[in-house]
């Protein structure tokens, strides 16, 4: 296939288009970075290009992968940085899709990136899947308007597939990279109560999951990319710190979190117990739906 990626110089691209290209496909990238630089980064067999307005229309796309987006957690949340959060993909996504209007030959599908935040912060425990609503804080909304603009995409005649991603887990970046410093010196432990729920994903899974959207032509709509065992706080916190052979002692009170993090403190204070209904419906098998032999793999490996 000939594909189209926004987001391939990213946490979850660059190992995608690894999967890709030793599938035999042809990619081009959109990164702010010029040839040369997504060239070392990745490989030289991709091309790439800096807007999308620089993409030649008459290309014929056999399908798009969406995945580009400012990290929501890496910064505060001030009225700047929303908008960038918003710009990176919202404004984007429907950039894009405008694009897809003006190809000669439309792709086949549409594979756009999305969040579980979809659902919104959660005090509760209940499962939630692909037919559960939306929730009301700003992660919510930005994953509805998200969406909503890479659907647009439909009344193009291209299937669109929706994936709400959960914590994407690989040691070399992420939330897991993030946690590994202090619990390997034996300062980590749970955030807030520790009772809310994380829907994880092992990195293997996020990207399989992407190549069986892409290959499955009966996939079309939302999907929630977390394996079918969302743990607690807490025990995700004892799961890692069981793995690394640390103590998990040090508790963080949810006041010094929303010191530090302001708004979106509530994205770790709060969570949700997101189940991956569709896309096992579909016929997707885990290759690790349980978090210890996940953290396992990825830490001891």
């Amino acid at each position: 296939m000939q594909i189209l990626i926004t987001g391939g110089t990213g946490f979850i691209g660059r190992r995608l288009v690894a999967r890709l290209l030793s599938r035999g496909h042809r990619l081009t990238i959109l990164s702010r970075q010029d040839a040369v630089g997504v060239q070392r980064l990745l490989t030289p067999e991709v091309s790439s290009v800096k807007s999308l307005t620089a993409v030649n229309p008459s290309v014929a796309f056999d399908a798009v992968i969406n995945l580009a987006g400012e990290g929501v957690m890496d910064k505060r949340w001030t009225p700047s940085r929303k908008t960038q959060l918003l710009d990176s993909r919202v404004a984007l996504t429907s950039e894009l899709v405008d694009l897809i209007e003006r190809m000669e030959n439309r792709p086949g599908c549409l594979i756009s990136g999305s969040a579980i935040g979809f659902y919104g912060g959660r005090d509760d425990a209940a499962r939630l899947d692909e037919s559960s609503g939306a929730g009301d804080d700003f992660a919510s909304g930005l994953c509805v308007r998200w969406e909503q603009a890479a659907e647009r995409a439909k009344g193009l005649g291209v299937r669109v597939c929706l994936v709400r991603t959960g914590v994407v887990l690989h040691p070399e970046g992420g939330a897991l990279h993030e946690m590994m410093t202090p619990f390997r010196l034996g300062i980590g432990g749970p955030l807030g109560s520790g009772q809310q729920m994380m829907s994880w994903i092992h990195m293997e899974d996020m990207v399989n999951a992407l190549l069986f959207l892409l290959e499955n032509e009966s996939a079309e709509g939302a999907f929630n990319a977390t394996a079918p065992e969302a743990v607690s706080n807490k025990d995700f916190a004892m799961a890692l710190a069981g793995t690394l052979n640390r103590p998990a002692l040090l508790k963080i009170p949810a006041r010094v979190l929303k010191w530090m993090l302001g708004e979106s403190s509530e994205m770790v204070l709060k969570g949700q117990n997101v189940y991956p209904e569709r896309l096992m419906a579909e016929g997707y098998q885990f290759t690790y739906p349980q978090l210890k032999p996940a953290l396992t793999q990825l830490i001891r490996a």
